[in-house]
């Protein structure tokens, strides 16, 4: 196969990795962040590989971003992007997804997310903090790994049981902050626990993310794991696709990232 042919098959558009503070960017939750605005990171990923669907790397709304804008990005500002391309998937929908899948699409390199209820609903986010520093972003590409796991079964719900404990959304908010600190600082170990402190909140605001009747897995147990022989690790998305490890050695099985700038 010629590279023309898969880069075709895969697609140029990017994905997006979402880190620390996921579910921050839904109102429902940040409406309960005592201490506003709660982050996240999301990372802007080359398309080196075809990502597996249903794994937390924005594989729909890619989908919608080709059927906007073919196989490149509009050469418009990032922020109105992001609400073009926000609309286009959510109009009519009863559960929108969250924007910062449209974020890590559209904005390059290492982003950090801040979202704040009282600014346009929670949906947006209030500021937007974005690096694509040459040595940052050769750091985290050397200390990120993916471990494939799974897609999302048929009938998995994450949102069927939650626990909106405004305490749990301040640390899930903070884990974001953290997050993009210890990228900035090129600190792996601060980096894992920034993922460790985010699995934590994710198992008590919404414990389905971890066990659901359609999930076999023990996601649970292999997240704690890898948790525990590397500085740190969380699921790529609900229901599993990939575990995200930090560490300097990359886990056996893993794969690199490539990062768009």
């Amino acid at each position: 196969m010629s590279t023309a042919t898969l880069e075709a098959a895969i697609g140029r558009l990017p994905y997006r990795l979402q880190m620390a503070g996921g579910w921050i960017d839904q109102p429902f939750v940040s409406v309960h962040d005592p201490e506003p605005p709660g982050s996240m990171v999301v990372v802007s990923l080359q398309p080196t590989v075809r990502y597996m669907d249903r794994s937390g790397m924005a594989t729909g709304t890619r989908v919608v971003a080709r059927e906007l804008w073919g196989e490149s990005l509009p050469d418009r500002p990032p922020e109105e992007l992001v609400r073009e391309l926000y609309r286009a998937e959510n109009e009519g929908r009863d559960a929108p997804s969250g924007s910062q899948d449209m974020c890590g699409i559209v904005y390059p390199g290492i982003s950090r997310l801040d979202y704040d209820a009282s600014v346009e609903g929670g949906w947006f986010p209030a500021h937007v903090e974005t690096t694509s520093d040459p040595r940052l972003v050769a750091w985290l590409e050397r200390v990120l790994h993916l471990v494939p796991v799974g897609s999302r079964p048929p009938g998995y719900d994450p949102l069927t049981e939650m626990d909106l404990d405004p305490g749990w959304i301040a640390r899930l908010g903070a884990s974001g902050r953290a997050c993009f600190d210890a990228i900035l600082r090129m600190d792996v170990e601060a980096l894992g626990r920034s993922l460790n402190e985010c699995s934590r909140a994710w198992g008590v605001i919404l414990p389905r993310i971890y066990e659901h009747p359609a999930i076999s897995i023990d996601l649970r147990g292999l997240l704690a794991g890898y948790a525990a022989a590397y500085p740190g690790a969380m699921y790529s998305g609900c229901g599993g696709g990939y575990v995200i490890v930090a560490a300097e050695d990359p886990p056996p099985g893993s794969t690199g990232i490539s990062i768009r700038v």
